[in-house]
């Protein structure tokens, strides 16, 4: 089997990294392609008791299991499946089981340090970096975790100030020139997803 084609999906958090994997997805066959998004490679943090979890960094590069998302990218490149882990971020750890998935076509990695390291890029064969106005991400991002992930506002505006923010200008940002393709404006850049698209669909 010929190897998949490995996107790379980067921006900040809220930029609409999710709406372009998701329309890549859907533009291709049914089974064609996979998800991999980098926030279920967060490190288990049953070791920590709850308020510990809540005051970990889980912006920086070290908050996540790099390793294994690099040896799970090998294996589906190699054609072999894997067991995905689940983050659940209502309490800040891993859930007790993965999630089986099998090789395809087309992978797409998906997170906001995805550009951030360099064996991954070197992992990957497309690189985007979505890019989107600091107040549209926050706003996507205060709904996000408040209707989604059980934060109330007090924890959202802590965790934007104290890491997200700072972390963002420290390596997100800074990843985006090592982008191939930068998407303005996320999903509602039209013109710029169909030529994304447009791309996907040739190489299939």
């Amino acid at each position: 089997m010929r190897p998949p084609f490995v996107f790379g999906i980067a921006g900040g958090s809220g930029s609409g990294k999710t709406t372009i994997s998701r329309a890549i997805l859907e533009a291709l066959p049914s089974g064609a392609g996979i998800l991999l998004e980098q926030d279920h490679y967060y490190r288990a943090q049953s070791h920590l008791p709850l308020e510990e979890r809540e005051r970990v960094n889980y912006d920086h590069p070290d908050a996540l299991e790099m390793e294994l998302l690099l040896t799970h990218v090998d294996a589906l490149r190699a054609g072999e499946p894997i067991v995905r882990p689940t983050y659940d971020f209502a309490v800040h750890d891993r859930a007790p089981e993965g999630v089986p998935i099998a090789p395809a076509p087309v992978v797409v990695v998906e997170g906001i340090l995805v550009l951030a390291d360099e064996r991954l890029r070197a992992r990957l064969d497309a690189k985007v970096y979505v890019d989107t106005d600091a107040d549209i991400r926050l706003m996507r991002r205060i709904r996000r975790d408040l209707e989604q992930r059980g934060r109330t506002f007090a924890q959202v505006r802590k965790q934007y100030y104290d890491t997200v923010r700072p972390m963002h200008l420290a390596f997100v940002e800074p990843s985006k020139r090592f982008a191939d393709v930068i998407l303005p404006e996320g999903g509602h850049n039209r013109v710029a997803l169909e030529l994304l698209l447009g791309s996907v669909r040739g190489r299939i």
